[in-house]
């Protein structure tokens, strides 16, 4: 039996709180680039956006057989993650890895956004942040630098309070609408990193990630970079569809269904 039904996009049903919530909070996040002293209220958000991508990498590696073994973040914001691969890896997996750094903020931007369209969904997305602070501490702080240890800890400790503490949900479902935000402004205020092919740490300088993705792949990174970009843009275009945007019940025209055995 084959049956077939029209489904067509509506306004999500979010409290109208919420909505205007999203809005005046996108609205402050970007003055605080333009205003003074707004950029000591985004620094623990941008730290976040290293631990992010820094973790990207990680799993990127460990999804090609690599094994994660270090995670290290400097005050400056810049970060390196540490990845054991097998001899024999080949040149795609090896740029997979540079490219999963890359990626992952706009990707949990996204999820942050959806999670947030509703207070259960938001202390529930705060549980799991927490579990994977603690995930990091458990399995990475033999190999992390003392401010990686104390940052992450700290943000598996707030995360923590936010999910278990308020008994309302309005207090988890702002503080991720702010998380996914800043994560997602972030995104483009760091933009400039796709478009080079050295990275400046508090090691020293070392070849950028689209750089190694040229180095191990062909044509030159600021194409790489580019189409990072491109899918960045994309990634956080379907988040904030999912926020602002349901699938709807099949409307009462559509409701019959055409069935044939």
């Amino acid at each position: 039996m084959d049956k077939t039904s029209n489904q067509k996009n509506l306004p999500a049903k979010n409290p109208k709180s919420a909505m205007i919530a999203c809005i005046v909070i996108s609205i402050l996040v970007i003055a605080l680039y333009f205003v003074p002293y707004g950029w000591y209220v985004l620094y623990p958000f941008m730290l976040i956006y290293t631990f992010i991508h820094e973790s990207g990498h990680g799993i990127a590696g460990e999804m090609v057989g690599g094994d994660f073994k270090q995670f290290e973040m400097w005050s400056d914001g810049s970060g390196m993650a540490t990845t054991m691969i097998p001899e024999n890896i080949g040149h795609f997996a090896k740029a997979f890895i540079a490219f999963g750094g890359l990626i992952a903020p706009a990707i949990m931007a996204a999820v942050f956004l959806i999670l947030g369209r509703s207070g259960r969904a938001s202390r529930v997305g705060m549980v799991l942040f927490m579990l994977t602070c603690v995930a990091a501490i458990i399995f990475l702080v033999p190999f992390t630098n003392p401010f990686g240890i104390a940052f992450i800890g700290g943000c598996g400790l707030v995360s923590g309070l936010i999910a278990f503490g308020p008994k309302s949900n309005t207090v988890p479902q702002y503080s991720m609408l702010v998380l996914a935000i800043t994560l997602l402004t972030a995104v483009f205020s760091r933009g400039d990193y796709l478009f080079t092919d050295t990275a400046q740490t508090a090691q020293g300088a070392a070849p950028s990630d689209v750089g190694q993705i040229a180095n191990n792949l062909f044509l030159p990174y600021w194409f790489w970079g580019g189409l990072i970009a491109a899918l960045s843009v994309l990634i956080l275009i379907l988040g904030i569809k999912g926020f602002f945007y349901s699938r709807s019940v099949p409307s009462t025209a559509s409701k019959k269904q055409i069935g044939e055995e």
